[in-house]
């Protein structure tokens, strides 16, 4: 295999290279760069090349931001080609090899498809192609602006999977066997893509880890774009703000997502969110959220894996240096702002009588923001003509810092790409992973690709009556969904999009 890889794609030929006994391609275009006359546009379609591009390195990462107060990442040299994907292949010359498109997370406002923790050698030694995109984020992909379309980064997705349909097959893959799969923003973003019927033939299949619960109305995204404006000394309009530089634009909008909680009589429980940018409903691009519109039958229904980590929200406590110091004020205005509404606060001191203000904090945060959005997209999409759906919770711990993570958000991301020697894989495993962690590993990943060929992770499909549940831990099994108490707090409540208060 000294020769390296070379593929004739739609727009022309690209040449990658041999890692790991795959063929990897990377940093291709899929539409062009959103700057200039494009800025804030949909995204264009890419423009074709004579002769032979190189494809052998990550195009370069969108502007990010951070979802709290703090310096901004760096503006890293590389250009503003920022909506390109990566595709690995097990074998360039095959057919018909099922597909699995990756969606990367990042609350909407950071991360990209170069992550490590993201490689995808172990699922293309599985038999899959796999393939990583990047899209817009923070203002440019999410902020709603006049004179712009809303909810920019769901369309540049539309706009990679589109590219998949016309070249997957050149790559090994079949463009009628394709999975997307994603992870926090990333699983909101797919659960969006599962509403928008004239989208659903570009993929066959979904997975979805942690979906959140975040959208906003019209008019609370109208406030956020004009305070973000604002900070510039300028009007939210795509033509005033594509005068502002993408990085400079992306350090304001970090500076606003610190200024949240300033907010609150106004923004309401947006102002507790951590972040001040997220899908919209928008009318157009997003209709209503995924749950209306699969409950509402206005969707159809998929095949569908859906999960959580039982510990969703250990993380973002550590990560803000709240461990261990949630007082009984901090739970209070938790349970009063995102428990539902009326009687949602007094469920859940009742359901947890014994519990500090710790426990009551992250139990309501973790249902609100990921858990109950992951089970209640699994049984909206099993109601749903032709659903199914397969459920699962990620009890296995991380034995980090003594194991106070516990199974926190994003723990299953290594062990389903099979990267737990990643620099984030080791953060969360160790350098030396014990047995448990490599054995979910495998389970997990063996779902993945069992589930993008067959539709059939290894488990029976969730139905209401059963909600019959994957856990993945030491002795993983199928039992009756874990959170029961949860579970019975917010069945029939599905999230709503934030609003003004």
């Amino acid at each position: 295999m000294s020769e390296q890889p070379g593929v004739r794609t739609a727009e022309g030929r690209i040449e990658g290279l041999w890692e790991q006994g795959h063929a990897v391609f990377r940093g291709i275009p899929y539409a062009q760069p959103p700057v200039g006359t494009l800025r804030f546009a949909a995204p264009a379609p890419p423009l074709s090349w004579e002769g032979t591009r190189q494809a052998v390195e990550f195009g370069p990462a969108v502007p990010q931001s951070v979802p709290h107060s703090g310096p901004a990442p760096a503006s890293p040299p590389g250009g503003t080609d920022w909506l390109t994907l990566n595709v690995c292949t097990p074998d360039p010359g095959a057919a018909g090899l099922p597909v699995l498109v990756w969606i990367h997370g990042g609350a909407y406002v950071a991360g990209g498809s170069d992550d490590p923790m993201y490689d995808p050698a172990a699922l293309a030694g599985a038999g899959l192609v796999v393939v990583s995109i990047n899209y817009r984020v923070g203002a440019e992909g999410f902020a709603l602006l006049e004179g712009a379309p809303a909810n920019r980064g769901f369309l540049d997705q539309i706009a990679a999977l589109e590219w998949v349909q016309r070249n997957i097959a050149a790559f090994g893959g079949d463009p009628g066997r394709v999975t997307v799969a994603g992870q926090s923003a990333g699983a909101g973003s797919i659960a969006a893509l599962l509403t928008m019927k004239e989208q659903r033939g570009l993929f066959r299949r979904a997975i979805t880890h942690s979906v959140p619960g975040w959208h906003c109305s019209r008019a609370l995204a109208e406030e956020v774009a004009a305070a973000l404006a604002d900070r510039l000394g300028t009007v939210p309009t795509a033509a005033a703000l594509s005068g502002i530089d993408p990085w400079r634009l992306a350090e304001a909008l970090t500076a606003l997502n610190g200024e949240l909680p300033a907010r609150r009589e106004r923004w309401g429980r947006f102002s507790q969110a951590g972040i001040a940018i997220c899908p919209v409903i928008d009318g157009e691009v997003l209709s209503e959220t995924p749950w209306a519109a699969l409950n509402g039958g206005r969707a159809s229904g998929a095949e569908l894996l859906v999960g959580h980590t039982r510990d969703e929200f250990r993380l973002f406590t550590f990560m803000t240096g709240r461990l261990g110091k949630i007082t009984d004020e901090d739970a209070r205005t938790a349970l009063d702002l995102f428990a539902p509404a009326p009687d949602g606060p007094a469920a859940y001191r009742a359901a947890h009588p014994r519990a500090a203000a710790q426990e009551l904090f992250e139990s309501v945060y973790a249902d609100a923001c990921f858990r109950m959005p992951s089970v209640l997209l699994a049984e909206a999409n099993a109601g749903a003509g032709g659903g199914r759906s397969y459920l699962f919770e990620l009890q296995l711990a991380s034995p980090a810092l003594g194991g106070v993570l516990g199974a926190c958000h994003s723990l299953d991301v290594p062990l389903a790409f099979g990267t737990l020697d990643s620099a984030t894989g080791r953060q969360l495993w160790g350098d030396r992973p014990g047995p448990e962690a490599v054995a979910v590993s495998k389970q997990l990943r063996r779902a993945w690709v069992d589930f993008a060929a067959s539709g059939d992770p290894g488990w029976e499909a969730y139905v209401p009556e059963r909600q019959l549940t994957r856990v993945l831990d030491v002795g993983s099994g199928t039992v009756p969904y874990p959170e029961p108490c949860s579970w019975g707090i917010w069945a029939g409540r599905p999230p709503l999009p934030f609003d003004l208060a």
